[in-house]
């Protein structure tokens, strides 16, 4: 199946991509992506409660020790997704997966 596509004011064929998932062990909850979400994707949850561990691949370990930080992001509602991507464009971690979808059958 063809992705969704759209046309720009522009007249230029726009994909957007929409979230897929989040890679929690490396969020650091810093609100940045819920901030920027102009539909209702995201949730702040506990971390505890998911029983995380840190990404191995992030280069610093210093943001997980802080006891401040006991927060990460979660998607409350990924359907609501309109495949803008601002949320990954200010996530300083990378933690955004995102990918085109086909319209639903």
């Amino acid at each position: 199946m063809e992705p969704i596509t759209g046309i720009t004011r522009g007249g230029v064929a726009w994909t957007p991509a929409f979230i897929t998932a989040i890679n929690q062990g490396r969020c650091i909850g810093c609100g940045r992506c819920y901030k920027v979400c102009p539909r209702d994707v995201f949730e702040l949850v506990e971390r505890d409660e998911l029983d995380l561990e840190v990404d191995d691949d992030d280069e610093s370990d210093s943001d997980y020790d802080d006891d401040d930080n006991t927060m990460v992001m979660n998607l409350k509602d990924a359907l609501d997704c309109i495949g803008c991507q601002a949320c990954a464009k200010v996530c300083p971690k990378k933690c955004m997966s995102h990918a085109p979808q086909a319209l639903p059958a």
